[in-house]
This record gives C-alpha cells, structure tokens and sequence, in this order.
C-alpha cells in the first residue's frame, strides 16, 4: 500500500519545500511514492528510475487534466502534441521527431552561432546586460530562422517576450497568471498569421523547414493540422528553444562557480563538454514536477493505480536521487565519463523514449545549444561577470538566479 503523507493538504508544503517537495515527502515516508492532496486534489507523488519507467513507458499516463488550467494554457493549451495521448500522439509527435535528425540540430547550432555573435556586438557597446533577458531575444531569433520564419526586429521583442513570459509564470496564480495568459493568446495570433500566410502562399516556406513539416502534417485521422492547432505546435517548436536561456544562465552560473572548466574549455578541452552540459541538466533546477493522469489500471511502486488518478513524477529529486547518482549535491561533469544514457535517471525534460513516449523531442538540440554557448562563452567571448547576487532559490518555479546574470562583454 503506498504511504499517506500526514495532513489533509499538502498545498503549503509545496510551496515551502518548492523542488524537494516530492523528495523529503518519499524520505519522511520511506518509498518511493506517497498520496496527498494539492490544491484538494487527490494525489500520488513518485520518485527515482523506477518511477520514471512506470510513468513513460507503457502508455499507463494520458495528460488530460493532469495541468491545472493556468499552466496547461501557457505551457501547452488545447490540442498540442503533448496533451495528445495513443495514436494520435504517436503520429504528431514522428512529425516533430523528423524535425531534430542532425541535420535539423546543425542548422539550430550555426543559427545560435550566428544570433550570439551579433549579440556580442550589441552588449559590447553598453557597461553592463542582464543576459537572461537578452538571451531571449537571441533564442527567438535562433528559433525562427530555425524553423523558417522571416521574422521582424519588433517581433522579435514582442513575440520573444510573450513567449518567454510563458515559461516565467507557468506556476504563477492570480493577475499575474491572467497577463501572461493574455501574452499567450497574443502569440497564438501571431503564430497563426504565420500558418496562413505560409498557406496561402505569402510566406514562402522553405522546402525541409520545419514550417514546411508543420503546414503540411496530416494527423491520424488524415487530416490536416487547423489552423488553430497549427499555431499552437508552431508555439511548441518556439517556446522550448527560447526557454534553454535558463540552461544557458545555470551553465555560465556553472562556469562561474567552478572555474577549472572555464579554463579547461577555453583551452580547447572538449572532453567532458557533453558531460558539463549533461551536469548542468541534472544538477541545476529546471521544472520540478511533470504530471499525468492514469490511463489504465496497473500496479507497482507498493500499490495500484486506478484510471483517472492523478499522478505527480519528481524529476528535480530523481535528477538528485543518491542511488542514482554519486555524491549527487556535488555538481561534477566526471560522472558521465562512461555514463550507460539509461533514460528514466536522467530526466530534467521528461524520461523514457522521445519516440514512443512524452519525453521532450528537442533534447538533443538543447543539448547542442548549451554546448555551443559554452564553447563560445569561454573561447569567443570576452565576458566578465560583475559582482551580483548569483543564488538560486528553489521555492521559485521556474528558478533562475535572483540577479538574471549581468554580464559585461568587450
């Protein structure tokens, strides 16, 4: 039988321990899972390799009604691939997977290149940029010239924050939540003006681009995408890749903090690049939770699980799970040196396949995006950052550090 936490909420809680939420309540409860309530919602929180196995693989998890609304609208809305469930998410989702083969992660690399380069020569000109901010502008511009979309220089400020905001107040309730919802809305018109335009041929649509896959998908049921569902996949390619500034701002925060792999890099030591970068995932905060509904009935982790259950998968606490990982408080790039990729221990954008599964498909071009910005910000760049206040509290979802990274460039 799975383990109760005391108390009849645990919606505080939450908000008190933030990311370790899941991990202290399994640790006060010895197992790797525990019912509760959040929010009055009935609800198993789990946690570790086992876990993630149960929660990706199998297709035991469907995602209707496993957001609250407020996020589900800013993170995902209505008819995106990731609320999709069976075959049809199957389907939408080797649509998206077709757009990340090398071929698609080298244009996303040179068009990052490209973007950093040009920022760099608008930071040097000012004493001081708070980079994450910037980083925004230059991921947006990364994303469009990515996917195919000529873009404006005022879209890119106005789009690339509504989009960003998206991520910033994903956890937020109230006003807060409402404005960045009305963002939201604001980008989906814009996204939609792109799909018809490059419908109906006043958008020239470059062949093998991913707007090319996207205005063209035919899902399951052998239907085109609508417009309105195209907008929103249009968004889903967007969106992740500017929000990697918040693995780009916990890698320079990581390069800052230790900087013998400052050295090493600039030097021309590309040896546990991918394992920095790896680290830098596992290690820092990204989102905390992902959450899914039961789709059919099963049994594991010391109990049962009903159709319709709500369940909450910890990835920043399997991220750090001792019996996964080493000394896992301690941020060490050396332990992917012969790391085995096992799937379901390494899980800050979701575990198991991307393929079959919910795991994130762009993945691989986080990773090579983090990478590339690491390269350039040790070899390429002249760049200091000045004394601020670096600390990153884990109450605040999405985290980031307080002071966004002021950097100064020559």
């Amino acid at each position: 039988m799975i383990p109760r936490l005391p108390g009849p909420d645990s919606s505080l809680r939450f908000l008190r321990d933030g990311y370790r939420f899941v991990s202290r309540g399994a640790d006060a409860v010895g197992a790797d899972a525990f019912r509760t309530r959040l929010a009055g919602r009935p609800v198993t929180c789990i946690r570790g390799r086992e876990a993630s196995r149960l929660f990706y693989e199998g297709d035991r998890f469907g995602r209707a009604g496993a957001m609250p609304v407020s996020v589900m609208h800013l993170l995902q809305d209505a008819g995106s691939v990731q609320a999709m469930s069976g075959h049809g998410h199957h389907v939408r989702k080797a649509m998206f997977l077709g757009m990340m083969l090398p071929e698609g992660i080298e244009r996303v690399r040179r068009a990052f290149d490209d973007e950093w380069r040009a920022g760099v020569a608008r930071w040097s000109r000012v004493p001081e940029v708070r980079l994450h901010d910037e980083l925004v502008e230059v991921l947006m511009r990364t994303a469009c010239r990515w996917v195919g979309i000529p873009v404006a220089d005022d879209e890119v400020g106005s789009v690339g924050g509504d989009v960003a905001d998206m991520v910033e107040r994903a956890a937020s309730i109230g006003p807060v939540n409402w404005a960045a919802r009305a963002r939201r809305l604001r980008a989906e018109r814009w996204a939609r003006d792109v799909v018809r335009r490059a419908r109906d041929g006043r958008l020239p649509v470059a062949a093998g681009s991913p707007l090319q896959d996207l205005v063209t998908h035919v899902d399951a049921d052998g239907s085109p995408l609508t417009t309105e569902a195209a907008g929103v996949e249009l968004l889903n390619l967007v969106r992740p890749t500017v929000a990697v500034a918040r693995f780009i701002d916990f890698a320079l925060h990581a390069l800052h903090a230790h900087p013998r792999w400052a050295r090493a890099f600039a030097a021309g030591d590309e040896s546990d690049l991918r394992g920095f970068v790896q680290e830098v995932r596992r290690f820092y905060p990204f989102f905390p939770v992902i959450a899914g509904t039961v789709a059919r009935p099963f049994d594991g982790l010391g109990g049962s699980f009903a159709p319709g259950d709500w369940v909450m998968l910890d990835l920043f606490g399997t991220n750090r799970d001792p019996r996964l990982w080493h000394d896992p408080e301690t941020f060490d790039p050396t332990r992917f040196r012969g790391w085995d990729g096992d799937p379901n221990t390494l899980i800050p954008q979701g575990g198991g396949d991307a393929a079959s599964g919910h795991r994130c498909p762009g993945e691989d071009i986080t990773i090579a995006i983090v990478e590339e910005a690491v390269r350039l910000a040790t070899r390429e760049t002249d760049m200091t950052l000045p004394t601020q206040d670096l600390r990153i509290s884990l109450r605040r979802f999405p985290a980031l550090p307080r002071s966004r990274v002021r950097a100064s460039f020559r």
